[in-house]
């Protein structure tokens, strides 16, 4: 396990699927909170290089999903070329967040240690089930046999405290 969190500097917000029509639109799958989030960034990151799309409009498909307008696609070859393109947004774009408040993406590949100093892996996914967010812990070392993660509720008796290095579990809560 290495010391240096690997959280993301960008976090995806959707990805290009295909083309929509003949002049340039794209039509978006979205990982965000919709339509409306989208609309709220007026450029995107092309992940992997160092490009920028700029957001002329966006809409809903109905399908849960966008279509969208950029300023650099003049066509609906431009629009086919971007097929498999996955927008971001830099971290700094995000609003701040109050006291407790995160994003999963800042969970994401944290070290975890127990409240009595022991390594235990590190984050790799925050899911939400309805009750409340459950943060999945690859162990590490990894076992040979038997489970490779296990699962903590992001509650304040199981998770003790985090911060931009490392997660902090109760050591009642650590799947042997």
């Amino acid at each position: 396990m290495t010391d240096t969190p690997v959280t993301p500097k960008d976090l995806d917000l959707a990805a290009i699927t295909g083309a929509h029509g003949v002049a340039g639109e794209v039509r978006l799958k979205l990982f965000g909170a919709g339509v409306d989030a989208l609309a709220e960034h007026m450029s995107f990151i092309i992940k992997g290089t160092e490009g920028v799309l700029t957001l002329k409009k966006v809409r809903s498909d109905n399908k849960g999903g966008a279509i969208a307008r950029f300023a650099e696609v003049s066509g609906r070859g431009a629009a086919e070329k971007l097929r498999g393109t996955v927008l971001c947004i830099a971290r700094d774009a995000l609003p701040s967040l109050d006291d407790g408040e995160y994003y999963f993406m800042d969970l994401i590949g944290l070290a975890v240690f127990t409240d009595a100093g022991d390594a235990v892996g590190r984050t790799v996914d925050v899911q939400n089930f309805g009750a409340t967010d459950i943060i999945e812990i690859e162990k590490d070392p990894v076992p040979t046999k038997g489970m490779k993660t296990f699962m903590v509720p992001m509650t304040k008796d199981a998770v003790i405290e985090w911060d931009d290095e490392k997660l902090v579990i109760a050591a009642d809560f650590v799947d042997e």
